[in-house]
């Protein structure tokens, strides 16, 4: 099911006379990170790097991308103030760490603690691609980070580096098992299919979660690779991915408020003789992302800084605004949340534009991959 854009009409906001600072936000628009179509952003995706130890055929060239210098992204007190600013100033209740790989940075765990020291009661999760976990998922818990969101798109050796072009196949299990053990759940696991590819194996990675107690997402692929080779027709679209789980098992929405959340969730129950055994005991739940064929951008509720400060309103946004140049400039706190306040007025009503359709004719694909964006 997609959340319909049924939205009012955007109200018009003032043009603003300086490139790169978006417009003035009218004066009597609602508190905190609203948007001209009613809605308002409470949950941050904030990048710590662009940088990535795995090359995913659905995000990056086999090369990898150039990566930002140092100076340009983010440092560790930027971020703790920049977060300060939003939880706050701007009604944030709930930060996502994301990159790129946020392990890569050797600062990760001071971050955290840094983070959780000056919000007690912000729940602070974080998504990798696992590789590393395993050695820092104790410390992560023990600096305050509140779950772990880790992406493992096949259990099999060969198809697993197929598509990440790296053989760390029983690096990123172990760093599953060593986030559950550290007490980093619920442990959720994120799965892109490709077609001909990993998409047969997503019954077997269903229930290989359900067995552990992990909570599967599927997320259906989107256009922000960086080598722009995605198409509508080859993407596995959500309904295929209820097709293919119900061979085994039986779906059934869950009774739980979706509340903004991108995941559709679903009970899992098991599939007898080929038909839905509906006396069964529920297994756990599965989630789908539909961002491409359900949509829903009505309810959007995040607001996204890239590794080196940039709002982006929108994870198809072609416009960035810069925060972290503001903050250098040695603004104060009420200039800092002004601006951010300002980009987010702007939101486009769906996928960067003022209507739905990312297989519309006048869609654009974003210049950054989903490495360079933060997820």
């Amino acid at each position: 099911m997609s959340v319909q854009l049924g939205m009012p009409q955007p109200r018009e906001e003032a043009a603003s006379a300086l490139p790169g600072v978006p417009a003035r936000r009218p004066a009597d628009a609602p508190a905190g990170l609203a948007d001209r179509y009613g809605r308002r952003a409470t949950d941050m995706r904030l990048s710590l790097t662009d940088k990535c130890n795995l090359r995913c055929t659905y995000c990056m060239p086999a090369e990898g991308l150039e990566w930002l210098a140092k100076q340009a992204v983010m440092s560790a007190g930027e971020i703790v103030r920049i977060v300060k600013v939003g939880v706050q100033q701007l009604g944030v209740r709930e930060l996502r760490l994301t990159g790129g790989e946020p392990l890569v940075r050797h600062d990760l765990v001071d971050i955290i603690a840094a983070l959780r020291a000056n919000h007690p009661d912000l729940p602070i999760s974080m998504t990798t691609n696992g590789v590393g976990l395993a050695k820092k998922a104790a410390a992560l818990k023990d600096a305050g980070l509140t779950r772990i969101n880790v992406s493992l798109d096949s259990l099999h050796e060969e198809t697993f580096a197929k598509l990440t072009r790296r053989p760390f196949l029983n690096q990123v299990l172990a760093g599953v098992d060593a986030a559950w053990a550290a007490g980093l759940g619920p442990v959720k696991l994120n799965a892109v299919l490709m077609r001909g590819i990993n998409d047969a194996e997503s019954p077997q990675l269903l229930a290989w979660a359900l067995e552990r107690g992990y909570e599967l997402r599927f997320i259906e692929q989107m256009p922000l690779d960086a080598d722009h080779g995605w198409t509508r027709r080859n993407m596995i679209t959500a309904a295929e991915i209820r097709g293919l789980l119900s061979r085994d098992y039986d779906l059934t929405p869950d009774p739980r408020a979706r509340d903004g959340a991108p995941a559709e969730r679903f009970e899992v129950r098991r599939r007898v003789a080929g038909s839905a055994d509906t006396d069964s005991p529920v297994l756990g739940t599965v989630g789908i992302i539909a961002s491409v064929t359900e949509p829903f951008c009505a309810d959007c509720r995040r607001t996204r800084i890239t590794a080196e400060g940039k709002i982006m309103s929108c994870l198809f946004s072609r416009e960035e605004f810069d925060l972290l140049d503001l903050l250098r400039a040695g603004a104060s706190d009420a200039e800092l949340a002004q601006r951010w306040q300002d980009a987010m007025w702007i939101k486009p009503k769906a996928h960067g534009m003022d209507h739905v359709g990312l297989d519309a004719p006048d869609f654009v694909q974003p210049d950054r991959s989903m490495s360079a964006i933060g997820g």
